[in-house]
């Protein structure tokens, strides 16, 4: 799997115009699931992605994790992002999960993630979206994990 976080003011994702989850400062996190993940692989992120101290404490450092910012998390299903894109100028998408494979990982995915401290709202599987965010910072991190990582 990999995730784009990005620290924010705040985000929303709208789907035909209307807004259907909406955050004030946290994380942005886009998520892409590859053929090779599994429930593991899904489980590690959450992990990681609760445990990243990407606030600021009192001393300007980045100290605090999300949940000592007090902050929330909107989490987006993006397969894009598990596409490759080393060769060409097209896109290669045969290292993307299949849509029901994909779908049950981003779902244990934002079930671990709701497991923890955070409040979660969530974006769509499958539907065209508009996401709008205000970066704070700006601070944003790609995360990597594959089925054989021990500590994404």
């Amino acid at each position: 799997m990999r995730a784009v976080v990005q620290r924010v003011a705040e985000a929303g994702v709208s789907i035909d115009g209307g807004e259907v989850a909406a955050i004030g400062a946290g994380l942005l996190v886009l998520v892409g699931v590859r053929r090779d993940d599994d429930e593991a692989t899904a489980a590690r992120l959450a992990r990681r992605v609760l445990t990243l101290r990407l606030f600021e404490d009192a001393a300007a450092r980045m100290n605090l994790d999300v949940a000592a910012a007090g902050g929330a998390l909107l989490v987006v299903p993006q397969f894009t992002l598990a596409a490759e894109i080393g060769r060409g100028r097209r896109p290669g998408f045969e290292s993307v999960a299949a849509p029901e494979r994909a779908r049950a990982l981003y779902d244990r995915f934002v079930a671990a993630l709701e497991a923890g401290p955070v409040p979660v709202r969530t974006g769509r599987f499958g539907a065209r979206m508009r996401i709008r965010l205000v970066n704070d910072g700006p601070v944003t991190f790609v995360l990597d994990a594959g089925a054989g990582d021990r500590d994404a």
